[in-house]
């Protein structure tokens, strides 16, 4: 089942580090890498559209994507709201997890403009986890990012655990899915 959303997202930041616009041909799911491309297909009428995935959901048990408004509108599902869909992985970003796949939990404790001072979080963190690394993100502005996270940890638990002992360093800590 797909879904669609839009106007209450709006010029918000998505998880891929864009900002959301309701009439781009994009996706929420946690079922495909960020960042993937994927072909979805209305079954009730065979109307197909090609999206990339920017954001996390839905959130809504048997929802497997939510649709941008100009998305949904592509392939004729607006009035109903949801529509059983197939979805088509095209491609994913290298290094990301396969589709099917296990979710892995990251604890991010820092997202920094400034390589430095990202460096300077690893470092200090790194002296008592030896799983904390350094993550380059450009994006859709062209803003470069570098963000420090420990993991990964194969359960939400495990990840929020390692939130709770490293909050003694003052950081504060997001638990990331990918």
């Amino acid at each position: 089942m797909a879904s669609w959303y839009g106007p209450g997202f709006q010029g918000r930041r998505n998880a891929l580090g864009g900002v959301y616009n309701e009439e781009d041909l994009t996706a929420a799911s946690i079922a495909f890498p960020l960042g993937s491309r994927v072909m979805v297909t209305n079954l009730e009428n065979g109307e197909s559209v090609e999206v990339t995935i920017t954001d996390r959901g839905p959130f809504k048990r048997g929802r497997k994507i939510d649709l941008s408004h100009r998305a949904a509108e592509t392939i004729g599902m607006i009035d109903q709201g949801t529509s059983r869909v197939r979805i088509a992985l095209i491609s994913k970003p290298a290094g990301t997890r396969d589709v099917g796949a296990p979710l892995r939990y990251w604890v991010q404790v820092g997202s920094f403009s400034e390589e430095r001072n990202a460096e300077q979080v690893q470092t200090r963190l790194a002296a008592y986890y030896s799983d904390v690394h350094l993550v380059d993100v450009l994006d859709a502005d062209n803003h470069r990012y570098y963000r420090v996270r420990m993991g990964a940890f194969a359960t939400r638990s495990a990840a929020e655990a390692r939130a709770f002992d490293s909050a003694r360093f003052g950081f504060p800590a997001v638990i990331i899915t990918e």
